[in-house]
């Protein structure tokens, strides 16, 4: 039984690395694009998405200092839609990335 804990904690632990990091890029990613490309490609504001990367780092932050939960997994989908969605816009690989 002592092992299935220790392997728990450490799958947890690992899982919070990854979403601090998952996080993490994607909340200095917005920083480095200007304003105008996020309401150029019609993507909300900066600052609404400063806000939402931000608070997932900081939740992912605390997750690992303390234990995860479900804010965590909200927080990681928080930062995927920004990868997913956000980035390729902002960064010039939006519009008509997909050749149909």
């Amino acid at each position: 039984m002592a092992f299935a804990y220790l392997f728990e904690y450490y799958l947890m632990l690992a899982f919070s690395v990854v979403a601090l990091f998952i996080a993490g890029w994607a909340f200095l990613d917005c920083l480095r694009h200007s304003g105008t490309k996020f309401q150029r490609e019609g993507k909300r504001t900066k600052g609404f998405w400063l806000g939402m990367t931000g608070g997932s780092a900081v939740v992912c932050l605390l997750s690992f200092m303390i234990s995860g939960g479900f804010l965590q997994i909200i927080a990681v989908c928080i930062a995927a839609v920004y990868h997913a969605d956000v980035k390729p816009a902002v960064s010039g690989k939006g519009g008509n990335y997909y050749r149909y």
